[in-house]
């Protein structure tokens, strides 16, 4: 490993806005979460009809949370249905990171 690579990894650990992104994505289906925006499934109803068909587990809680946490950090944005129902929708900073995230997890396959 270079001194190059060990002062990126130390700026990406230290640094506010790369460490909120790593937070929220060492949680429980952040990346899940990013997948179904990808997919335009931003409302709860969409997302658990998709998770269910494939045999995936989402809680509505863990869903909320992790769109909440997701748009705060730039990468979706929402519109207000009700009081209560929210619909996300992927931006393109979103899309680059969920492209990156598809082309790293593809390499496992």
């Amino acid at each position: 490993m270079s001194a190059q690579d060990e002062q990126l990894i130390t700026e990406i650990l230290t640094n506010p806005r790369p460490r909120a992104v790593k937070t929220m994505l060492e949680k429980d289906h952040a990346i899940d979460c990013l997948f179904l925006l990808y997919m335009d499934k931003g409302r709860w109803k969409q997302a658990k009809g998709y998770m269910n068909k494939n045999g995936l587990t989402l809680s509505d809680g863990t869903f909320r949370s992790r769109m909440i946490e997701i748009e705060h950090n730039g990468f979706a944005s929402s519109t207000q249905l009700d009081p209560l129902k929210k619909h996300y929708h992927i931006t393109e900073k979103g899309r680059k990171l969920t492209a990156q995230l598809l082309k790293l997890l593809q390499q496992q396959l």
